[in-house]
């Protein structure tokens, strides 16, 4: 953990990609981007990062030309969608460079440094992680945890209802909050209260859109929630921004532009994320000066 305080820095947070499941394909799928989940948040020097789709692979193309030397990844899971990018993130092959890995979603509690190396074996990769170069620290814990990356960042984290168990982190630093709630299913008719602390009166939240209501029944126990449901809970908590995430591959540009103007009828403060959408969020205490 970082020992100097980040002061009230801006918080910034850009989207490096809101797929999910599969990375999109073809000229039907560029407006809203082809990456899978990936989100950056800026905190002065701080760089956390949330999974590691396909989206942190220009990410880190980014940070090596930045020469970007410390990071925070944290993972809501390790389904593919969410960790296919790890392997390809340029700052773990620069040496100099340290990586704090965090993972706490595991069912049965296994490690994360045990996960990162399953998924990096033979024969479905010819590299393992002994391959990295930068210094690279996992730490495990539970949801519920508080996570404190830096003296003045805190990191609340839930428990998500989705297969092999996930994780949803709310940031918080200068009176600003973002919450990141991918990847879990709501029980039609009920209020998930762990999902709903997470949004509590957040300046921007990323919720799980995969399906609508009409599609629950479909594909329930798949682990994912609806768009509808995520304006329900982004007003019930007085959210500021609703980012719909987590597009599912059959949605093309028109379609997702469809539900993002049904879900803005709702609740206006919604957008459906997009790689390269950035939000800037000045410290509320700066806010409420320059007011």
């Amino acid at each position: 953990m970082r020992t100097a305080q980040t002061v009230a820095e801006d918080f910034e947070v850009v989207v490096w990609g809101a797929r999910g499941t599969l990375p999109g394909s073809g000229p039907c799928q560029t407006e809203f981007g082809t990456e899978t989940c990936c989100v950056e948040m800026r905190i002065g020097q701080c760089r956390l990062v949330f999974d590691a789709g396909t989206g942190i692979v220009p990410l880190g193309r980014w940070m090596a030309a930045e020469d970007v030397k410390e990071i925070d990844l944290f993972f809501s899971h390790v389904h593919y969608d969410h960790i296919m990018g790890f392997p390809f993130f340029m700052p773990l092959y620069r040496p100099g460079t340290r990586v704090s890995v965090s993972l706490g979603h595991m069912l049965d509690g296994r490690p994360g440094s045990e996960l990162i190396s399953d998924f990096m074996r033979a024969p479905f990769l010819p590299i393992g992680p002994k391959v990295f170069s930068a210094d690279i620290e996992y730490r495990d814990f539970k949801p519920g945890d508080l996570l404190k990356p830096a003296p003045d960042i805190r990191i609340r984290t839930a428990r998500l209802n989705h297969p092999n168990g996930a994780v949803g982190y709310r940031v918080e630093h200068g009176g600003r909050a973002v919450a990141y709630v991918t990847d879990t299913e709501h029980v039609p008719g009920k209020t998930d209260q762990n999902v709903l602390s997470l949004f509590e009166n957040a300046d921007v939240v990323f919720y799980d859109t995969s399906y609508a209501d009409a599609e629950m029944e479909r594909f329930r126990n798949f682990g994912h929630s609806s768009w509808e449901e995520g304006v329900r809970l982004a007003k019930r908590a007085g959210v500021g921004q609703l980012v719909l995430f987590h597009h599912m591959p059959m949605r093309d540009d028109d379609k997702l532009a469809e539900i993002e103007a049904a879900a803005r009828a709702i609740f206006p403060g919604t957008v459906a994320g997009r790689s390269g959408m950035t939000f800037q969020l000045a410290p509320a205490r700066a806010r409420a000066e320059a007011g």
